[in-house]
């Protein structure tokens, strides 16, 4: 099953890979580019821009700034995650000190999330990667 995307958003998607944070790039640089199942960067998915996506285990790992603490950005990333949720797509998310702090810690929680998420959809017949 496809995702549904904006194509308007495409050209902000490119944008959003070439300006990335020091923390986003961290992650894709040192662990993501290279994981043996493909994420992609600022994927389209509907009217959202996901920082990293990755298809075959339906899964989103968003990075994130302290713009995401207050109540506005509770409430967006509360709805986005839950619009995402109805297209099967589970949403983890870690802050930008974590990727500092603790790359080894998000990049292991990452890499299990990715195995049960790969394992919970091959399990489930009416939901296929």
């Amino acid at each position: 099953m496809s995702l549904p995307y904006q194509g308007k958003l495409i050209p902000r998607a490119k944008e959003l890979r070439k300006d990335a944070t020091k923390q986003e790039n961290h992650l894709w640089y040192d662990f993501l580019r290279g994981y043996p199942v493909r994420f992609q960067r600022q994927k389209t998915i509907d009217g959202f821009i996901a920082d990293f996506y990755c298809h075959v285990a339906r899964l989103v790992v968003e990075v994130d700034g302290s713009q995401h603490y207050d109540e506005q950005g509770l409430a967006y990333d509360k709805e986005r995650s839950a619009i995402f949720a109805e297209y099967g797509v589970k949403v983890i998310r870690f802050s930008n000190l974590e990727i500092e702090q603790s790359f080894q810690e998000v990049c292991s929680a990452i890499a299990l999330e990715v195995r049960k998420r790969v394992q919970e959809l091959e399990d489930t017949p009416s939901v296929k990667a």
